[in-house]
């Protein structure tokens, strides 16, 4: 049941900006072995996933952010059939992949049990059921270890991790030596990588101008795609990254064709014409994307600011 009421969480996007969600209930509040993790219920969002004092999903609005990260990457894909998550804990973006027909098998590699548990018995409204199809097989490993040690080659590869915080497990992830490795687990000439990849609001958007000038170093097509997540304030991030497949010569009827013929369920969020606003950036992000050049490596880290 329920434990603290009324009371506010507030995030900092830069130490004179914050946000503050006023919540009603506290249903979990605990540490784990790598981070604290509340579930809460807002008054405006509903239960939501609180990481390190961090939104990391809310029940009214995850379902655009799990549509945006995972739709574009595997409708561009010819026929995806094996996919692997690195993070995810929620099980929402297993859920998304599910949706698509052609896929047999998802490796879903996640650092935290403790989350894995705590989502399977109090998340059901964000996994559906995910974790619990045979077509999905749970690691728990570091996603860095796994990939620099697995054999296996996936068509998609999908970063749902959580953003590099400076001394956290994840910020290894977020490197150009990491993604160099990352690269070579994909079935070439296919092969998809797509990541959150931090907000694109001008009071934090460093980390993803880095980020991309990081991509371009290791993939012949990269592009950046944006939208707003109402309990994220902020419009968010991600990143496309392919071999030989460009997100910007598809089609909305294209989309909606496909959608039709190879996703069972419904989509909320992502359709054709929701395709052709993701990938149309604006001038000024598209002229700070060009001036970029700072590589992100082992011993020149971005943060993401808490």
């Amino acid at each position: 049941m329920g434990k603290k009421k009324n009371y506010w969480i507030t995030e900092y996007f830069t130490p004179y900006e914050r946000h503050s969600h006023c919540i009603k209930t506290t249903y979990v509040s605990k540490r784990t072995k790598f981070q604290n993790l509340e579930l809460v219920e807002s008054y405006e969002f509903g239960k939501c996933l609180i990481l390190d004092r961090e939104m990391q999903s809310a029940e009214l609005d995850e379902f655009i952010y799990h549509e945006a990260l995972v739709h574009p990457a595997l409708l561009l894909h010819p026929a995806p059939k094996k996919v692997l998550i690195l993070g995810g804990g929620e099980g929402a973006t297993a859920r998304e992949i599910l949706k698509h027909r052609s896929v047999g098998q998802i490796v879903m590699v996640d650092i935290d049990e403790e989350v894995i548990k705590f989502a399977k018995k109090y998340l059901y409204k964000w996994h559906r059921g995910a974790f619990d199809n045979k077509k999905v097989k749970l690691v728990i490993s570091d996603a860095k270890k796994y990939v620099e040690e697995t054999d296996e080659e996936f068509d998609i590869i999908i970063s749902d991790l959580s953003s590099p915080i400076e001394g956290s497990p994840s910020c290894l992830l977020y490197t150009k030596e990491f993604y160099e490795i990352l690269r070579t687990r994909l079935i070439y000439p296919d092969g998809i990588f797509v990541l959150q990849a931090g907000s694109a609001g001008l009071l934090q958007i460093q980390l993803h101008l880095r980020l991309y000038a990081t991509l371009k170093q290791v993939f012949p097509i990269v592009r950046p795609y944006y939208e707003y997540v109402p309990s994220f304030d902020t419009p968010w991030a991600f990143i496309l990254c392919s071999f030989n497949k460009d997100p910007l010569e598809k089609s909305a009827e294209a989309i909606n064709s496909e959608i039709k013929e190879r996703i069972k369920g419904k989509l909320l969020f992502y359709d054709g014409v929701t395709h052709q606003r993701l990938f149309n950036l604006p001038k000024y992000i598209r002229e700070m994307l060009n001036k970029e050049k700072h590589i992100i490596t082992q011993r020149n880290m971005c943060y993401f600011y808490k």
